[in-house]
């Protein structure tokens, strides 16, 4: 039977009912700024909001838990845009769409793309934003498109040897050869990391450990290509702790020191360093990759 690689490619495996306790009921015709007080939805219980934070030096519209000292972003929108203008509005329309509306960054940007209008959104105490229509079904969900971050309640994808998601394209894997198709991998709201075969039996724990009251988790790929098992204990307010990390070389990410370059360990902690001959291509950034230390300005222009 063929070995079944657990990609890192997320998805969420359930819908959400619009009556369900601990959120918020966002109506269209609600606006935000990211200069004003209404910068934000929050979640029933303040823990998570989704709307505006600052990046850079302009603003960014994402979700991000604002019940802790350390505000942490968990979901950003249009994350490949660049930073928004002070004069921009996220105005959830009459007719049930979310756009950013700015006159310095010209036509009005998508939030969500679908083909139906929402009735009404949703700030979920689990960390997820979910559009309504007229009979409370889900439209959309922010746990439907994540970014580098996974929130318990959901789960990852796998995908087999020699469909498009290949092995070349992943540097950690968990072989699950034998156990079927059906295996998932979980994420529970006690921070349980594990995996399930077909018939609900569980068949790899991940992570160790008693599950702790008062602590929220979360999983990361952080920008060094390993994913990180974070918790946080909300009645300490101290910071975030790693209890559980992969692949354990920090090496291991493909291109991870970009090109003429190699990754070496530094005090365990992943650095670059340029081949012989080759300088970085940007300082400020060890990721970047090398180029061609030229003696002069006139050979590196030809």
């Amino acid at each position: 039977m063929a070995t079944i690689l657990l990609l890192l490619l997320f998805s969420a495996s359930f819908t959400v009912d619009a009556q369900q306790a601990g959120q918020s009921v966002i109506k269209p015709g609600s606006l935000l700024t990211p200069t004003c007080t209404n910068s934000s939805w929050l979640s029933g219980s303040g823990l998570y909001a989704f709307g505006f934070y600052k990046q850079g030096n302009g603003y960014a519209v994402g979700i991000f838990i604002v019940g802790i000292p350390q505000k942490t972003v968990v979901w950003t929108a249009n994350r490949d845009n660049p930073p928004l203008p002070g004069d921009v509005k996220l105005n959830f329309t009459s007719d049930g769409r979310l756009v950013l509306q700015s006159a310095q960054a010209g036509p009005e940007i998508v939030i969500v793309s679908s083909t139906e209008g929402a009735a009404a959104a949703s700030m979920l105490d689990t960390g997820n934003f979910v559009l309504y229509n007229s009979d409370n079904g889900t439209i959309w969900q922010s746990f439907d498109d994540p970014t580098d971050t996974f929130l318990p309640d959901g789960w990852l994808a796998m995908y087999p040897v020699g469909s498009k998601f290949t092995l070349e394209y992943g540097y950690w894997g968990l072989g699950v050869s034998g156990e079927g198709t059906d295996v998932t991998l979980n994420f529970d709201d006690d921070g349980r990391l594990y995996l399930l075969n077909g018939i609900g039996i569980s068949i790899v724990n991940i992570t160790t450990g008693d599950p702790t009251k008062g602590v929220i988790y979360r999983l990361r790929i952080d920008p060094d290509g390993i994913l990180r098992h974070y918790s946080y204990n909300l009645d300490q307010n101290g910071d975030w702790k790693v209890t559980w990390s992969s692949p354990g070389d920090m090496c291991a990410p493909n291109g991870l020191c970009g090109i003429n370059a190699f990754c070496f360990l530094n005090d365990r902690k992943a650095a670059c360093k340029c081949l012989p001959g080759f300088q970085r291509v940007n300082e400020d950034s060890w990721t970047s990759g090398c180029e061609r230390n030229f003696d002069s300005k006139s050979c590196k222009s030809n």
